[in-house]
């Protein structure tokens, strides 16, 4: 005698619930929006049969809350929000679909799914794209502040040449003039006015990048 295969006993909760999407939009300015469905899957060898519960049912309409789905199938839930108003902007609700074998009363498993009415479509565009331009931004400062340690050890200082041109040109200016009979310096180190002027010049000029850095 062949034995009938029994199908194994399934734990209260156990079951996965293989729905989407799992969160729904409306958005008050699209009416388009105000209809969304979802879509609930079995790819279960057995029938379920499922049951939509809500946390504000007032507030939505379900069609088909609570029918069956065959082995291997899905079936589309339809929900309308019939609550447009301000006071709703931002508050999310719950829904939770409860699933279960047909010839069973306690739920195999569920899954909540959010939902959430807006204002308006653009305004959602405009603060998802302007949360991208700040992380953007955030993005590059940081990269920034990164490099920014190593190009000040780099460029941090006049070079040892600035240096040595600045002190040479420093002594040029306490060098005797031409004409300073007094000097005890030697004539070859006396210098020109037109000398001492470049040399004055050129250590303003490194005056002005040390200052710079």
């Amino acid at each position: 005698m062949h034995q009938q295969k029994r199908q194994p006993e399934l734990v209260e909760g156990n079951l996965s619930v293989f729905v989407f999407p799992m969160e729904l939009i409306f958005y008050a300015d699209d009416q388009s929006t105000h209809k969304q469905v979802l879509t609930l899957y079995n790819p279960y060898e057995f029938a379920l049969k499922f049951k939509v519960l809500c946390t504000t049912p007032n507030k939505y309409v379900v069609v088909d809350a609570a029918d069956a789905v065959k082995p291997q199938c899905c079936v589309d839930i339809v929900i309308r929000h019939r609550d447009v108003r301000s006071c709703h902007y931002g508050v999310i609700d719950k829904f939770r679909l409860q699933v279960s074998e047909q010839s069973q009363r306690k739920a195999l498993g569920r899954k909540e799914v959010v939902a959430t009415l807006l204002p308006s479509a653009k305004e959602q565009q405009k603060e998802e794209e302007e949360k991208r331009i700040k992380e953007h931004l955030t993005e590059s400062l940081f990269f920034e502040q990164s490099f920014q340690p190593e190009n000040r050890a780099v460029s941090s200082g006049p070079s040892l040449l600035t240096v040595f041109l600045g002190v040479v040109c420093i002594a040029a200016l306490m060098l005797p003039t031409m004409g300073d009979v007094e000097s005890l310096v030697p004539l070859y180190l006396h210098l020109s006015v037109n000398q001492k002027l470049v040399a004055a010049y050129i250590v303003g000029l490194i005056t002005m990048a040390i200052l710079r850095t």
